[in-house]
């Protein structure tokens, strides 16, 4: 499936910054690198470093982002661009881009960066840089890894690429004019087309259109110019060589990588159905492949473990909660107090992240310590959003580097400890990475969502509803192939409050689907087991009281800025309204200015209490937030983010089937005088909610049960 990329598009934030940055200039050519210290730094003995090569320079060496924040956890790691790419110079000419100046710039990276034991990983082009870095200094290089292997040790047709052609189909775009004469575009989509022809590789190849356009064609034409004037040849190595290629790989056959692991008494790992780049496409397998390399070839320090017998380990559970919004923890601590009245003897685990551990640590639950390892979602949240806008399918995509290094953070912490249950309230990344490796699998699994199937904004046009029913179509292979894999699937809500749209041009309706593969718990609330009273919280009983509250990331701080604006209108309206402002975990309270009749609250852990005694709350369109007032009966005002496919699509749906709440745009929210309005007419309005059943997590609580 093709891929667009627009000016729209935002940089690249790499999940885990660099700990060092630096160049090195050889012959006035300089070369950018970076180091990740990893845990061996810390501990002060050294230990091993992992340097993942350049390949050809239509990539830099963001191509490693699936590689870097993993083993960074694990091991020393460099990287640099390689010249022509990224932050590297792009001389001029094909004979600063021999393949020596490649092995050359490699050798004064390493210098610099101090390294002087390593496991060398190339990719494509990089891996014969990488046996020769190996045969020069066998003593620097304790082993190599060569993925998609491209050395030329199967014949490939030469002389198409330096004369012009007739035709323009398929590989004949790989030629110096189609490039030069304004084809490069068109040259680029249809390469890492090609590169990854696995399914639904959407982002794996727009990731590499943005770098392959930053290049442009002339300094590609020397790159290639430069290999093909070089007559490949194996370099003897004496260290272990780990080779690891696709079995479809449409760029350079899988008899490539066979004859180099032939040649060098290396390891072969062929990845059936795979591509080019097994790296990038697939990382969950090859992370671990090299990790395992890397102990092997390195030396290592003594374990000590401890193993239990099968009857003496405790009943032991691990619970995950999404980040994206605080409502998830919320109603995960509702189901495990439950859990716990059924199971008295349950050791419960939670591995989470900021601020949901903020909401936890209150709670006085027990976080994995694993927990710190975990890449921050809510700031790439924050990264993401605009003026109350977020873009929710397409911050979930440009995550993807963030998903894979906390999914392998997962699997290393069950690897170390047994558990009978884990629970994955939203953590997409694990209940996808499953469905990838489902022989990662060794527990039981239970999977909670409040909505099901993404949706295409309408302004996103055929491109996003192409790329949202691609997703969602790779979630239905899933299911259908491996239905097993979760041993329960739990909607928090009623069948009625799924949307009855489909997934996607000629697949099913996501309602329909739904009611046949999962069980509906009801709404999940967190409403006060008791009433909650003004005096106690703080406010007047004698005033009208409109508490407005935004989420859990820093993306609703516009929207507290449009309501003050709209605060002393909306006071002449209604003499002697007050307002309550809670800005969350991650919003500075000190950020709102001073207004009368306002009080600012920061993050607040029992938010639900100050709802439960509000006359009006004004919210953005989080489920959790909504749903809580629908269940107080409360009157409230919500106002969806843009772009938010959640909010606008499965919340709003959700809200309508309950009668709850008045929607606003956020343009219509900018307008003070209508804004001080809609409060106006809000507070004279009696509620008439669907009821809200509030045995929703005894039930899940029961269903989670009967798997321990």
């Amino acid at each position: 499936m093709g891929a667009e990329v627009g000016a729209e598009m935002k940089p690249e934030r790499p999940a885990r910054p660099a700990d060092q940055v630096g160049t090195v200039e050889r012959d006035g050519v300089t070369t950018a690198y970076q180091v990740w210290d990893g845990p061996a730094v810390e501990r002060g003995n050294g230990g091993p470093t992992v340097v993942l090569l350049p390949t050809w320079s239509i990539v830099p060496s963001r191509m490693w982002k699936a590689q870097v924040p993993y083993l960074a956890r694990h091991f020393r790691v460099v990287t640099f661009d390689g010249r022509g790419s990224g932050s590297s110079s792009k001389p001029v000419g094909a004979a600063a881009y021999a393949e020596s100046e490649y092995v050359a710039d490699a050798f004064a990276v390493l210098d610099a960066a101090g390294v002087t034991e390593c496991v060398v990983v190339g990719f494509s082009r990089g891996c014969p840089w990488a046996l020769q870095l190996a045969a020069a200094q066998p003593t620097r290089v304790l082993g190599v890894v060569c993925v998609g292997s491209a050395p030329g040790l199967v014949p490939e047709p030469r002389g198409l690429w330096g004369k012009r052609q007739e035709s323009d189909e398929g590989w004949a775009k790989y030629n110096r004019y189609y490039w030069q004469d304004g084809g490069y575009e068109e040259f680029i989509r249809f390469f890492f087309g090609q590169l990854f022809n696995e399914p639904h590789s959407s982002k794996q190849i727009e990731d590499g259109i943005r770098w392959g356009l930053q290049i442009g064609p002339e300094r590609l034409v020397d790159t290639e110019a430069a290999r093909q004037a070089h007559s490949p040849s194996l370099p003897p190595v004496e260290c272990p060589v780990l080779v690891v290629h696709g079995s479809d790989d449409a760029v350079r056959p899988l008899a490539e990588g066979e004859r180099l692991a032939e040649l060098t008494g290396g390891s072969l790992v062929v990845v059936e159905g795979g591509g080019h780049a097994p790296h990038a496409r697939d990382p969950v397998v090859f992370n671990r492949l090299l990790k395992d390399f890397v102990d092997r070839v390195t030396p290592q320090q003594p374990v000590r473990r401890t193993w239990v017998r099968a009857l003496n380990r405790p009943r032991r559970a691990l619970y995950l909660s999404s980040p994206i919004g605080l409502g998830h923890a919320k109603r995960d601590l509702a189901i495990a107090r439950e859990l716990r009245l059924l199971r008295p003897d349950l050791q419960l685990d939670w591995l989470a992240q900021h601020p949901v551990t903020r909401v936890l640590e209150d709670a006085g639950e027990t976080l994995h310590p694993a927990s710190s390892w975990l890449l921050s979602e809510a700031a790439h949240v924050d990264f993401e959003a605009d003026e109350h806008d977020l873009h929710a399918f397409q911050t979930v995509r440009r995550m993807d580097e963030l998903l894979i290094a906390n999914f392998l953070t997962f699997a290393d912490v069950v690897d170390d400890r047994h558990y009978d249950l884990v629970i994955a309230d939203e953590a997409w990344e694990v209940d996808y990475f499953l469905h990838e490796n489902p022989e990662l699998k060794h527990f039981a699994y239970a999977w909670l969502t409040d909505f099901i199937g993404w949706l295409p904004m309408p302004d996103g046009g055929p491109a996003e509803a192409a790329l949202t029913a691609d997703y969602n179509a790779e979630m239905l292979e899933h299911r259908a192939r491996y239905p097993r894999l979760r041993d329960h699937s739990l909607f928090v809500g009623d069948p009625e409050d799924i949307v009855t749209t489909t997934f996607g041009p000629d697949l099913p309706s996501i309602r329909d689907w739904a009611t046949t593969n999962y069980t509906f718990t009801g709404y999940i609330t967190s409403t006060p087991s008791a009433p909650q009273t003004r005096e106690r919280l703080g406010y007047r009983t004698d005033r009208l009281l409109c508490v407005v509250s935004v989420g859990g990331s820093g993306v609703g701080s516009a929207l507290l800025h449009r309501v003050l604006e709209a605060v002393p209108l909306a006071r002449r309206l209604v003499p002697g309204l007050e307002f309550a402002f809670v800005t969350g975990p991650r919003i500075d309270p000190a950020e709102l200015p001073t207004t009368p009749g306002v009080t600012v609250h920061g993050y607040l852990p029992n938010l639900q209490e100050h709802l439960a005694v509000a006359d009006l709350a004004i919210t953005q369109g989080g489920l959790t937030t909504c749903m809580e007032l629908t269940a107080l009966r409360i009157p409230f005002i919500y106002i969806p983010l843009r772009h938010h496919f959640e909010q606008n699509f499965h919340v709003r749906h959700r809200l309508d089937r309950h009668n709850a709440g008045h929607h606003l745009t956020y343009e219509e929210a900018s307008n003070p005088d209508a804004l001080a309005e809609a409060i106006a007419k809000r507070l004279t309005r009696s509620v008439d909610y669907l009821p809200i059943a509030t045995d929703g997590a005894a039930r899940a609580a029961t269903l989670l049960n009967e798997l321990l």
